[in-house]
């Protein structure tokens, strides 16, 4: 049993985070109610554990707690694992960085020994994992405890998080809207507050996206800079990679230390930082040169909404001392709007394929939502010179881009050209094909081009439309530069704090 909370400890262990002081100070005594435990942030609580103001089991058992009242409104769990997690206390955790610390794994991209990683597929439901994915293995090494996945749609390859197995999961903000995709599970579940921060993956805008429909902070790394093994060495043709969405910005860069680094055999790695992560946040970013990016590449209307948030987040950059000019980066949306379509084809037909020889039949039309059987059949489509072109694409864009930013620190532009739309329009099973091209086209155009170009980029939650719902804006590194997105990340997050704006469920 963890001893009484000790109020001066407490207020000691945040005293460099102001977003959460005001809650510690009406901290009580004893075992942590779900109402205080909403209160930290991961390396809060963690710090907690250090102390023994909290043991794990305490936590956990309050995650959970919170986890069984908001779940039954929002649907973002895949798996409940609460035996996995009272194991790994029982067993003894490591005194790692999050020791303790209750989390979630997305149910797709990653690996937990001995459970379903269930892909978001009805076809996916008994796929057994037999090894721990390295950046699990990270994520336990770090103290992590590891107590459920949270939902995704069927192999992340749309920009909502509904699935056949799964059904539709809710933004805590408004329940008859999308949480976003393809990490909509893990969004919902921290704006929700069931964890501080959950694992979350990004192909083509997966972790800003939901970021952004949710209030939350979501950071994509630079290609590379997390290993997505041993069971994949890339996602996607390189576009995929895995970190996390946050409430606070300190635990995102924290999470970001104790996940990135080469793997052996990954076939290649971004560089190292020149320091950990952690240390970005709360330094000063100096006079940031920020190029103001209002449309996508596509040409795609912008909704008003998103245009005043970008504009609102430009005025703040000001505000702080940074240089903003209206600037748009001179990319080939044709070639790279081929190359992508190309690239999630034949990711999807391998993916099933694969899964089909395990299973040892052909994988059938009945197996799949239409969405994906359409990228299926695309995929035995495409040619090997035209899977070549998509790279070369890709490279050049990531040419040009690195080009634009020799001048331009940041891009700052919308992270979506809508609000969180309704739930339906951009399901795999929809009612009519050519709606779905539609809406999804027009919703997400702006993220993709950092997962071409390789480049980190995270949404900010800063504004909140008229009737309540996030509008996150996004601000594109330098690849290989998280450390300025941190910078700036922190900055803002003093400047305007949103890490105790939640949802009310």
């Amino acid at each position: 049993m963890a001893k009484r909370f000790n109020r001066r400890h407490a207020l000691a262990t945040l005293a460099a985070y102001p977003l959460t002081r005001a809650a510690m100070a009406a901290a009580p005594k004893g075992k942590m109610p779900v109402d205080q435990y909403l209160a930290y942030d991961g390396l809060g609580l963690a710090a907690l554990v250090r102390k023994g103001d909290i043991t794990p089991r305490e936590l956990l058992e309050s995650a959970i707690e919170r986890l069984e009242a908001a779940n039954a409104k929002i649907n973002c769990i895949a798996a409940k694992l609460y035996d996995h997690g009272r194991k790994q206390i029982a067993e003894g955790l490591p005194k790692g960085m999050f020791a303790g610390v209750p989390f979630l794994l997305k149910d797709l991209s990653v690996n937990l020994a001995g459970a379903v990683t269930g892909s978001g597929s009805t076809f996916f439901q008994d796929d057994m994992a037999k090894v721990d994915s390295t950046l699990v293995a990270r994520y336990k090494k770090a103290g992590l405890v590891i107590f459920g996945k949270t939902t995704t749609p069927e192999l992340g390859l749309t920009g909502t998080t509904e699935s056949v197995p799964n059904g539709q999961t809710k933004n805590p903000w408004n329940l008859e809207r999308t949480v976003g995709g393809s990490s909509g599970g893990a969004a919902s579940a921290v704006a929700a507050s069931i964890v501080p921060m959950a694992n979350a993956s990004d192909g083509a805008g997966s972790i800003r996206t939901p970021a952004s429909c949710c209030g939350v902070f979501g950071l994509k790394p630079t290609r590379a800079r997390v290993p997505t093994g041993p069971a994949r060495m890339e996602g996607w043709n390189g576009l995929s990679t895995v970190h996390a969405i946050t409430r606070s910005v300190r635990d995102n860069a924290a999470l970001l230390d104790i996940s990135a680094g080469a793997d052996v055999g990954d076939p290649y790695a971004a560089l190292p930082p020149a320091r950990a992560f952690a240390k970005e946040v709360g330094a000063d970013p100096g006079k940031l040169r920020i190029a103001l990016m209002l449309a996508p590449t596509s040409g795609t209307p912008v909704d008003p909404v998103c245009l005043a948030a970008v504009r609102d987040a430009a005025k703040l950059c000001e505000d702080l001392g940074h240089i903003v000019e209206e600037k748009q980066p001179p990319i080939d949306h044709a070639a790279i709007n081929a190359g992508m379509l190309a690239t999630l084809s034949v990711s999807t037909t391998a993916t099933l394929d694969a899964r089909a020889a395990r299973l040892g039949r052909a994988v059938s039309e009945k197996d799949v939502e239409p969405v994906t059987w359409f990228f299926y059949q695309e995929g035995k489509k495409v040619t090997g010179l035209a899977y070549a072109a998509a790279r070369a694409a890709f490279d050049q864009a990531g040419l040009v881009m690195a080009e634009f930013q020799q001048t331009y620190d940041v891009i700052l532009s919308p992270t979506l050209a809508k609000p969180p739309v309704k739930l339906g329009l951009l399901s795999l099973s929809p009612a009519n094909f050519n709606d779905y091209v539609r809406e999804v086209s027009t919703f997400g155009p702006f993220t993709a081009l950092a997962n071409i170009c390789g480049q980190p980029a995270m949404s900010v939650p800063l504004y909140w439309s008229p009737d309540g719902l996030p509008i996150g804006v996004m601000f594109a590194g330098r690849i290989g530069d998280e450390a300025t997105l941190y910078r700036l990340a922190g900055q803002l997050e003093t400047a305007r704090p949103w890490f105790n704006r939640r949802p009310v469920i």
